[in-house]
């Protein structure tokens, strides 16, 4: 019960920061409560961030399919300093993902400290929500510093 009742709070925190993917999430996860449909909860565990990542590479790859990114610009990305920074960001970021993912598999009662400052983030400093992943890693960043200067 305490479960339903904290996906119930995170839902209405979702609608208070008017954060859509906030709301639907644990609106998917009330749902799937109240619908009975326990067995999917594991699915959905397992494999979810599997697929919203999927969904997510594919709207980044689109606008190459879609010809809005052509030969010049991935040129550029090799050759200018704006891209070759993109690039290094992209290294980093999909580091600090990685340490996200360990950090929420190892630690899941972490996950309603990431959606609150997620919330804190959207209302206060109009910041967008881009997944747990990515807070996780940050988050998991501070612990490796913190770690380092406690000992």
């Amino acid at each position: 019960m305490n479960g339903f009742i904290f996906t119930l709070g995170i839902f209405i925190l979702g609608l208070v920061a008017r954060s859509h993917s906030i709301t639907i999430a644990a609106g998917i996860i009330l749902a799937v409560k109240l619908l009975n449909i326990k067995s999917l909860l594991p699915l959905l565990e397992e494999r979810g961030i599997e697929i919203g990542l999927l969904f997510l590479m594919i709207a980044v790859l689109v606008p190459i399919a879609v010809d809005r990114v052509g030969t010049k610009d991935i040129i550029l990305t090799f050759s200018s300093l704006p891209g070759i920074l993109a690039i290094a960001g992209g290294i980093i970021a999909t580091r600090l993902n990685g340490m996200g993912l360990n950090l929420l598999e190892s630690q899941p009662q972490i996950i309603l400290g990431l959606v609150i400052g997620s919330i804190i983030g959207i209302v206060f400093l109009k910041g967008v929500p881009v997944g747990p992943l990515m807070a996780g890693g940050i988050t998991a960043f501070f612990l490796a510093l913190t770690s380092l200067f406690s000992k």
